[in-house]
């Protein structure tokens, strides 16, 4: 089975990078734009947020909580965190209220 299928979103390569749908890699081109305008700068792909420590707990280990957006960059002086959704599913719902929760400095953006 073909990683994504499983939502109906195929991969697709870009600039020699693998995205996980022709929606996010979309995005990129535009946003690739937009940094060559001027209009945002310091795009980063994939960035990760912690949102909750590894731990252990009565000897069992728990392994940390991750985050990863799609995009990372920098808008009229705000970092944006923007992720390509085709199908909002509960556990990204999950995570969008921990990440407003932990990181309330930055904006998330949905597309």
């Amino acid at each position: 089975m073909r990683p994504f299928a499983k939502y109906r979103a195929h991969a697709v390569h870009f600039d020699g990078i693998r995205f996980a749908s022709r929606k996010e890699a979309a995005r990129y081109q535009v946003l690739r734009l937009m940094e060559k305008s001027g209009k945002i700068s310091d795009l980063q792909l994939q960035p990760r947020f912690e949102l909750q420590p590894k731990f252990e707990k009565n000897g069992v280990k728990y392994r940390s909580i991750e985050y990863r957006a799609d995009f990372q960059y920098t808008m009229n002086g705000r970092t944006v965190i923007e992720d390509v959704k085709g199908m909002i599913l509960p556990e990204f719902r999950l995570k969008q209220k921990l990440f407003e929760f932990i990181y309330k400095d930055l904006t998330l953006t949905i597309s």
